[in-house]
């Protein structure tokens, strides 16, 4: 089984009405559908990874996890409000230094004899399926607690990292994900520019209409 996941439960609200039935686990809502089960994670890297490893702890069936929900596009990707956003990896930006964790000397992850410092591979041959079937090409995203609070700030992560968007949660469910050794996804679309804190000038219905979209065109693909 591959579980679906989100931060929150508003980014799921288009699954509610083909869910068969509801459960919570540790106070988190979950749905389950027609051959497929999901589950809130809560926002941020923290509730992300300790929500997800409970549960996979309680449920060893679970053979993958496809992380979706909403991202901030860093200006100059080209990606455009509504546009979905499919992760090749998932950078860590606010662990360690600046320039992350090999200028202290020691991974953030070691698993199978691969280090990980702050940059986690999404699984190959999971991602490779969903850019078939929906058309995308996968780019880096960007993890942190904060998020980018001007377009000076956006701006400055997207060069230091290379990365097209910011999120608070992949990096964290990729590490659990890579622990237990489980292939994992991550499928965002863009609800607003990194930066910008105005929110009437965010499309957050459009960002998950493409979202619903896409998630049942792989579902029932």
């Amino acid at each position: 089984m591959t579980l679906l996941v989100s931060p929150t439960a508003f980014e799921a609200g288009f699954l509610e009405s083909r869910a068969e039935e509801a459960f919570a686990f540790r106070g988190r809502r979950g749905l389950v559908g027609p051959g497929w089960r999901w589950l809130e994670l809560g926002v941020g890297k923290v509730n992300a990874a300790m929500t997800l490893a409970a549960y996979l702890e309680a449920h060893p069936e679970v053979r993958g996890v496809l992380l979706f929900g909403l991202a901030g596009a860093y200006p100059g990707t080209g990606l455009r409000l509504g546009d979905l956003v499919l992760a090749s990896e998932e950078v860590q930006a606010d662990l360690g230094t600046r320039f992350g964790m090999r200028a202290l000397g020691f991974p953030a992850l070691e698993v199978g004899g691969r280090r990980y410092y702050n940059r986690f591979p999404a699984d190959p041959d999971l991602t490779r399926r969903l850019a078939e079937r929906l058309g995308l090409r996968p780019v880096p995203l960007l993890t942190a607690d904060r998020v980018a609070e001007s377009l000076e700030e956006a701006h400055e992560r997207r060069r230091r990292w290379s990365a097209a968007g910011e999120n608070m949660e992949g990096a964290a469910l990729a590490q659990v994900a890579l622990w237990y050794r489980l292939p994992w996804a991550e499928l965002r679309a863009v609800s607003n520019p990194a930066g910008e804190r105005e929110k009437a000038k965010w499309r957050t219905d459009e960002a998950l209409a493409a979202l619903g979209q896409a998630l049942f065109r792989i579902a029932y693909a």
